[in-house]
């Protein structure tokens, strides 16, 4: 529900992302477009996740869990934690708001447990219900660098990284910023989240289905996906 006084309440910024001049890239060079923007970047860049799953297939963690080794993968998981508190050290923080909707899905259940070691490197998150953006749907997913600078990242049907849009109209890119930051400010501490609502569930059941789209994605190699 979108509240009285709210840019949200009066507009909707996403609605342009998607008829914005933009310049596409694929997979390989979106990742290449982050990496080097993210790395000058003076200021905590924004991120808003909307899809309830993606497919991480390079990713240990995600991997043990989607075998079916629920305790594997979150011992991967903290693994991870001293190699993302180290990137950033050197990286400017993303500020995600992460859309959730129940019950939660196998990825978000998985994803939970990385957006709250993440939170606690530095990274803060913030979550939202799927009711609160349900006036702004189709929500894009956004990586939101400066008032000038976002990515529309692409996905394929899957959930497979299949690239970006690189959006530099500040008439688009502007009202979209300040809308992500008004998510964050009234979403919950994703560390808050994760212990109330997810570390109580059971491990996530896997289908054959979701297996068997696995092999087919492996099309990127990283340790973490910011």
């Amino acid at each position: 529900m979108i509240k009285p006084g709210s840019v949200l309440a009066v507009t909707n910024p996403f609605a342009a992302v998607g008829g914005a001049g933009a310049l596409v890239l694929d997979a390989p060079g979106y990742l290449a477009a982050f990496e080097r923007d993210h790395a000058g970047c003076a200021a905590p860049l924004w991120k808003l996740e909307r899809a309830q799953s993606f497919y991480e297939p390079d990713v240990a963690s995600w991997r043990a869990m989607m075998d079916g080794d629920w305790a594997g993968s979150l011992a991967l998981s903290e693994k991870m934690a001293p190699l993302v508190a180290g990137y950033f050290r050197h990286r400017v923080p993303v500020r995600r708001v992460r859309v959730v909707e129940f019950p939660v899905s196998p990825y978000l259940q998985w994803e939970m447990h990385l957006l709250d070691m993440r939170a606690r490197a530095g990274s803060p998150c913030r979550v939202v219900s799927a009711a609160r953006v349900a006036a702004l749907e189709p929500l894009p997913e956004l990586v939101i660098f400066s008032p000038e600078l976002m990515y529309e990242v692409l996905y394929d049907e899957y959930g497979g990284g299949a690239g970006g849009r690189r959006i530099t109209d500040p008439g688009v890119v502007g009202p979209c910023l300040r809308a992500v930051e008004e998510l964050f400010a009234e979403g919950e501490d994703v560390r808050d989240f994760h212990r109330r609502e997810i570390v109580p569930l059971p491990p996530p059941s896997i289908t054959d289905e979701m297996r068997a789209a696995v092999p087919a994605y492996a099309h990127r190699t990283e340790e973490f996906r910011v």
